[in-house]
């Protein structure tokens, strides 16, 4: 029997933790989806991306939990019937484009401070990621929930820094601010786009028994995924507008208001982010996989667990495959190709997998529809 840790955080952790390293490492995102619309404006764009997170992740969990439906093949051919491949072609490209910027950035990083060239870089995190994904799921799921704690201690002490260091009133910059057009939109796009990973992290809910339990973990992770955005928001009043402008924000800040060496912290902590974000991306797909070749071998029953029960050799080969095609599309610019079409990919995703989902749930709870 799971504990409560396992049936309520260690899903929203590692949701969190792969939302984590590329909508929270630069704060760019939160720029773009919140502050952009003003300081009143990006608090009201941050509850309404709560509410849809909260919506659509209590939605897929119980639905998941119901079908026994832990992989995305599973899920969205319970939603979708025939039509279950669109969602993994929108993911194709969703994949490359998260693992790409992953990548380049992880890149960047090692370069710029550590002084190792950035393919070499890369090389590190691909190898690193691979190796997470070939202990296996329950050791990911581990690393993955209890790394997540740790980048909330961090993203807490940049927090206070960053407030202990400003030389204006916080809360007068918010009182002076005016909602600017727009915030009901940015934070809806921000939720659509990032809740789209969800399914393929459902091995993580395996656990949950109850409806009770899929609306709990679902709200949690609702929770844990807009904390960081709140906390990185608020900060950004001590330089606001200025931040705007900033292509770094979360550097820009802790450069502008912090100690040096929690700008070391910082990019350790975001590193070890940055391939917790490649692993669970590539244990999805490894789930993916091996519900596909047990279901060719098994005359399409659906057992438990089926990623555990492909070999150690085939999970790492899966693993580099794909970061290896990920890393080397990223190199010739099909990343900032598809990054073009960003808000077209979180309608796609509200097409494909929000409305069908909050549709079916709908019918059920007015009993149109059993369970």
């Amino acid at each position: 029997m799971r504990s409560w840790w396992q049936i309520y955080l260690v899903p929203g952790a590692v949701f969190v933790s792969v939302v984590m390293g590329g909508g929270y490492g630069t704060g760019r995102e939160v720029v773009e989806y919140f502050t952009q619309y003003g300081l009143q404006g990006g608090l009201l764009g941050i509850g309404v991306a709560t509410l849809a997170f909260t919506v659509i992740l209590c939605c897929t969990f119980d639905y998941a939990r119901v079908h026994g439906a832990y992989d995305y093949r599973s899920f969205f051919q319970q939603l979708l019937g025939s039509y279950w491949w669109l969602f993994e072609v929108l993911y194709a490209f969703l994949f490359l484009l998260v693992l790409g910027v992953v990548s380049s950035a992880a890149g960047d990083m090692f370069e710029q401070h550590v002084g190792i060239p950035s393919s070499y870089g890369i090389t590190i995190m691909l190898l690193l990621v691979a190796v997470l994904v070939l202990l296996g799921r329950h050791w990911l799921e581990g690393i993955l929930t209890y790394w997540s704690v740790a980048m909330y201690g961090v993203f807490g002490l940049y927090f206070y820094q960053v407030l202990m260091g400003a030389q204006v009133s916080v809360v007068d910059q918010f009182r002076s601010s005016v909602p600017q057009p727009g915030w009901l939109l940015g934070g809806l796009l921000y939720a659509l786009y990032n809740v789209a990973i969800a399914p393929v992290l459902l091995f993580t809910t395996r656990g949950l028994s109850s409806r009770g339990q899929a609306i709990g973990a679902g709200l949690i992770a609702a929770l844990l995924v807009m904390l960081p955005a709140l906390a990185f928001h608020i900060s950004y009043a001590v330089d606001y507008p200025g931040v705007l402008e900033a292509s770094l924000p979360n550097y820009a800040m802790i450069e502008g208001f912090a100690p040096h060496w929690l700008l070391v912290l910082f990019l350790i902590a975001l590193v070890g982010t940055l391939i917790e974000t490649g692993a669970g991306l590539v244990q999805g797909v490894v789930e993916r996989v091996g519900q596909a070749l047990a279901s060719s071998s098994k005359g399409g029953r659906r057992p438990v667990a089926v990623a555990d029960q492909l070999s150690a050799p085939i999970r790492g080969g899966i693993a580099i495959v794909a970061l290896g095609v990920s890393g080397a599309l990223s190199s010739v610019g099909i990343v900032a190709l598809i990054a073009k079409g960003y808000s077209l990919m979180a309608i796609g995703f509200g097409l494909v997998y929000v409305v069908p989902l909050l549709l079916v749930t709908a019918r059920s709870m007015l009993g149109l529809q059993s369970r």
